[in-house]
């Protein structure tokens, strides 16, 4: 359990040195062609190293990957996951508090069972995050689920 400190603490890194995504993964092992996938990043260098091993430590989920620059990535994915750690540093956050309340968003409006024109309507939440990372290489958006769904999306909900 943290403590209100380590809360703040790591929101403060987060908010610095952190990324909070939605995307929307091709698979095509999946029903409808893609996996809306949820992920919290915390980057550092790899000489901090020991530091995202504590964040990881702290959570208890999640893994640490150097990369091949330097840096290091401590790297949250999955929607649980993502959604107790936000929910645990959101009152702490700043820069990123419109990432965590448009993921709460994203979370309240993900279906039981998806349907093509509901994976549509959480699309249209993940393009939001395009915006508010700056995202200039999403490949994977709301249009690009369209033109799949084309002949099975019900014209009248568009």
């Amino acid at each position: 359990m943290l403590s209100k400190t380590e809360k703040a603490y790591i929101a403060g890194f987060l908010d610095g040195d952190g990324c909070v995504m939605f995307q929307l993964i091709r698979r095509k092992d999946y029903v409808h062609g893609y996996q809306v996938r949820a992920s919290v990043v915390f980057y550092q260098k790899t000489k901090h190293r020991a530091h995202l091993e504590w964040l990881k430590k702290c959570f208890a989920c999640g893994y640490v990957r150097d990369r091949n620059d330097g840096m290091s990535e401590y790297t949250i994915v999955g929607i649980k996951p993502v959604m107790k750690t936000l929910s645990d540093l959101k009152p702490y956050l700043r820069l990123k508090k419109p990432h965590a309340e448009l993921a709460e968003r994203i979370f309240k409006a993900l279906p039981k069972r998806f349907t093509p024109d509901r994976l549509m309507s959480i699309a249209k939440l993940v393009d939001e995050f395009r915006d508010i990372n700056y995202s200039k290489k999403r490949r994977n958006t709301a249009a690009t689920l369209k033109e799949f769904f084309q002949p099975t999306i019900d014209p009248r909900n568009d």
